[in-house]
């Protein structure tokens, strides 16, 4: 299995997500509304020696990947981690279209004939066949388009879906998502979790192996479920060359601070970590306390 990179610039801050401060979720929202200065602190994270992106797949990302995409001769050398699909996007899109309009554009918009006839086939299988599976090749190929051109490492389901099929017990999605990333993109399955001690022994159970798996880890114990101490467990115990962990949320939106954070993240076996922040003084002092085994 292909080594993930051992250090990922988040996009959290990009979209007002701060889970401490409603008031500067939305400062940062408005902020970041101007695509020109999300391009300025991508450009100031890749300054202090980060060349990894992880990004979710909503409308925004879409401008941002068609900018790196023109400028390819530039930023080619960046790896990106998509995160897919992006639940709000689509709940608006219903929430203001309906769903059958919304269900219209998700579909055909932007699509070549050739896309469109596929989707078309695929989705007949769906309603004659009551093909679950095909359903998610579709939901798949629908948002890693943004992505195209892009030099793509791993494709993360998002925790919404994850652990919604997680917690039906579903082995054959899980089969399928990993089959369909690995025949289709060429590149490394993974999954966003709030759970990643039950996940990882589902996977374990189920013998699928060589994926990554992204979940809060923190010195807080914030979004750890069970415990921090089950956590720390899989962790110590778990093997790099079956599956990989990536830690996200490790800063929890400033309430721990950076020192402590990273020494307790350096302490563990874990493979990456991705953070985000948006002054470049705050990316190169985060980065320079990561120093993982």
């Amino acid at each position: 299995m292909e080594k993930i990179d051992k250090i990922v610039f988040g996009d959290n801050q990009f979209f007002g997500i701060n889970h401490r401060s409603q008031d500067k979720a939305e400062e940062l929202a408005k902020k970041f509304s101007d695509i020109r200065n999300i391009i300025e602190v991508y450009d100031n994270a890749f300054e202090c020696g980060i060349d990894s992106v992880m990004l979710n797949s909503n409308d925004i990302a879409a401008e941002i990947c068609d900018y790196f995409r023109k400028k390819s001769d530039k930023y080619g050398h960046l790896s990106w981690y998509p995160s897919i699909p992006y639940p709000h996007k689509y709940a608006n899109m219903v929430a203001e279209q309906g769903i059958f309009s919304a269900m219209n554009e998700i579909l055909f918009k932007n699509n070549t004939t050739s896309g469109v006839f596929g989707m078309i086939g695929k989705g007949t299988s769906v309603v004659l066949g009551k093909d679950l599976m095909k359903l998610l090749e579709m939901l798949i190929d629908i948002e890693v388009k943004m992505f195209k051109g892009l030099n793509v490492k791993v494709i993360f389901l998002q925790n919404v879906i994850t652990d919604l099929i997680l917690g039906y017990d579903v082995k054959e999605v899980f089969q399928c998502y990993c089959d369909y990333i690995r025949k289709k993109y060429n590149v490394t399955p993974g999954f966003i979790t709030l759970n990643m001690p039950y996940l990882k022994s589902k996977l374990d159970e189920w013998k699928i192996e060589e994926v990554v798996i992204c979940s809060s880890i923190n010195k807080a114990g914030f979004n750890m479920n069970p415990s921090k101490e089950e956590y720390e467990r899989v962790i110590a115990e778990n093997n790099p060359n079956k599956c990989q962990l990536m830690a996200m949320n490790v800063l929890v939106s400033g309430s721990i601070t950076p020192i402590e954070s990273f020494e307790y993240i350096n302490s563990l076996n874990l493979q990456s970590v991705v953070f985000g922040a948006s002054s470049k003084a705050h990316i190169q002092g985060s980065k320079d306390l990561i120093n993982l085994k």
